[in-house]
């Protein structure tokens, strides 16, 4: 489990617009085909790179400064994810794991919090264990189909294309925050919020 070093950067009482009143406390994200479009770029020294989208970048801003934790929870690890992690200041991040149920347990029980307060982004057949046990359970519009069955929530974008912008705003606006009210702490102050693209 990598937790991020990063300080988290508080927001002061004149930036913030609203309040978030929803139950979620924490976001993880698969990576591969949801905060990527699961193209692996391979050579013979193995994976060399992964292609994010700033989209998602600016997702974990808009979701910490309104008190939201943020996370990944992969099957894989590579260098290039771990720098993407760090680059980003996730909360939590859990990588190489293929038994996510396990990977969540630990996770609730670091943070002291219960399932139904996570919401998980999933593509494919090994996230499905944790349909039903988070609280939302979210699938791009390109994933497999058992999971886009499972799924509570099937977002409009596909994997890699700025999906976890588009959870982070439902989120948001599930917990009472409009696209407005979500945006405003970020544009008074990029640097104070922390946000990466």
């Amino acid at each position: 489990m990598i937790w991020s070093s990063r300080s988290r950067s508080s927001t002061s009482p004149d930036m913030e617009s609203a309040k978030y009143q929803g139950p979620i406390k924490l976001v993880l994200f698969d990576v591969d085909g949801v905060l990527t479009d699961g193209g692996l770029h391979i050579d013979g020294k193995g994976e060399q790179f992964k292609t994010f989208n700033v989209r998602d970048g600016l997702a974990v801003a808009l979701l910490r400064v309104h008190g939201i934790r943020c996370g990944v929870l992969s099957g894989k690890a590579s260098p290039s994810l771990d720098f993407r992690i760090h680059q980003l200041g996730m909360d939590v991040a859990v990588t190489g794991r293929l038994e996510k149920l396990d990977a969540l347990a630990a996770i609730c029980g670091d943070l002291g919090i219960a399932e139904g307060e996570i919401a998980y982004v999933g593509d494919d057949v090994v996230d499905l264990p944790l349909a039903g046990r988070v609280g939302r359970f979210y699938a791009p519009a390109d994933a497999h189909p058992l999971v886009l069955a499972a799924a509570d929530v099937v977002a409009d974008t596909c994997g890699g294309r700025g999906v976890g912008r588009e959870v982070a705003e439902r989120v948001l606006a599930e917990g009472g925050i409009g696209l407005q009210e979500a945006y405003a702490p970020l544009v008074a102050g990029w640097s104070a919020a922390g946000a990466v693209q």
